[in-house]
């Protein structure tokens, strides 16, 4: 059987990222000028789907963090040897 590989590219991240936030901010303008159909169980998937936008940013960042970390160590390992 052969291997699948999947590959992921930081602009692939970001834009699908850029998507999903700003299927968010379409949820939240819909919610809000229909406020007084606004329902409990609305509020909630609203709060999730914010929940899940700000830990894929969180993820993100520290993506890249860890990148620039390494990037960092191994210009600090050249000047070194």
């Amino acid at each position: 059987m052969g291997k699948l590989w999947a590959t992921l590219t930081f602009k692939t991240l970001v834009s699908k990222y850029v998507k999903l936030q700003s299927q968010i901010i379409s949820q939240v303008r819909a919610l809000a000028s229909r406020i007084s159909t606004a329902t409990p169980g609305k509020f909630l998937l609203l709060q999730f789907g914010m929940s899940q936008v700000t830990q894929v940013g969180e993820s993100i960042s520290n993506l890249i963090s860890q990148v620039n970390s390494m990037i960092n160590n191994s210009v600090r390992n050249q000047k070194s040897g």
